[in-house]
């Protein structure tokens, strides 16, 4: 749910970045993909667990990617109208190819909008606004609550899911020719983000609170997918790992950036997808805050 991108992240695109090609898009469609599958039960789980009393009628969910939440959303809450909102046009297109292959075509209208604009477009009055893996990436996070406030419909609820960081794939000890080298990778991913995405991993009760906001709620799911509960697990490891050499290869020593490519190499004797211990581990953090 946690994408390293200058763009989107669980999750939308924000402010397109010169390297940002339509082989980058895509590229990052993919993984939000195989996000999507192998987290499904956990985020069905947050749908479920949502605090609303009744049933929305209207959903809106900001910075959609290409719809993990949308789809489960759609699914839990079948007589409601979506609206997704992404500055992706790449991510909408797979998420109108995703609703209508479940049959919510007509139930999903989809937004291209950058969500740091000072006007956002008529999004209508919802009763609950999902915001997934969105807004850490917000230029000004405290103006995306006032106008998230504004937006809802009186007693309507706000659901903020944000992960912990990106997931961990192994085991701290491992590979046995660099150990630690996955932790040495998020240390050098973390001095990246902090001056790119300095709101990753804030608590968002205060600001919550300030925008208006009661906090009915929070919740903190601890994630551990193994890949026998799907194949995608090892595709997602896959690309999550080439994902992560992208932003930290030129600061790894040389023993650390072999051993990273051993694990890239799905032909080779260390791939990752060879390993026993190969799963997924990352926390998920919901709070659900509500407009009196």
């Amino acid at each position: 749910m946690d994408h390293s991108t200058p763009q989107r992240a669980p999750h939308g695109t924000q402010h397109p970045h010169p390297h940002d090609t339509a082989h980058a898009m895509d590229d990052q469609a993919d993984f939000l993909d195989l996000e999507a599958e192998v987290l499904a039960e956990h985020i069905a789980s947050i749908t479920a667990w949502l605090p609303l009393g009744a049933d929305p009628r209207h959903i809106v969910d900001l910075g959609c990617g290409t719809g993990a939440g949308t789809l489960a959303l759609l699914g839990r809450f079948p007589a409601a109208r979506l609206t997704a909102v992404d500055a992706s046009p790449t991510h909408l297109r797979r998420l109108r190819r995703k609703a209508e292959a479940v049959g919510a075509g007509d139930r999903t209208t989809l937004v291209h909008a950058d969500l740091d604009a000072t006007d956002w477009p008529a999004l209508g009055a919802p009763d609950l606004v999902w915001a997934s893996a969105s807004l850490h990436h917000m230029a000004d996070p405290d103006s995306t609550l006032r106008k998230v406030y504004e937006l809802l419909a009186p007693g309507g609820l706000f659901a903020v899911v944000e992960p912990a960081g990106f997931p961990r794939f192994l085991p701290g000890d491992t590979p046995e020719t660099a150990p630690g080298l996955e932790e040495r990778c998020h240390a050098l991913l973390a001095h990246h983000h902090a001056a790119r995405v300095p709101h990753r991993g804030a608590d968002w009760s205060s600001g919550l609170r300030a925008a208006g906001f009661t906090v009915d709620a929070e919740r903190t799911l601890t994630v551990g997918v193994e890949p026998s509960r799907t194949e995608a697990v090892g595709r997602y490891a896959v690309s999550g790992l080439r994902r992560l050499r992208d932003r930290v290869a030129s600061s790894l020593t040389a023993e650390d950036l072999t051993a990273l490519d051993g694990l890239l190499d799905t032909d080779g004797p260390r791939s990752i997808l060879r390993r026993a211990d190969l799963g997924v581990r990352t926390r998920i953090t919901v709070w659900a805050a509500r407009r009196p």
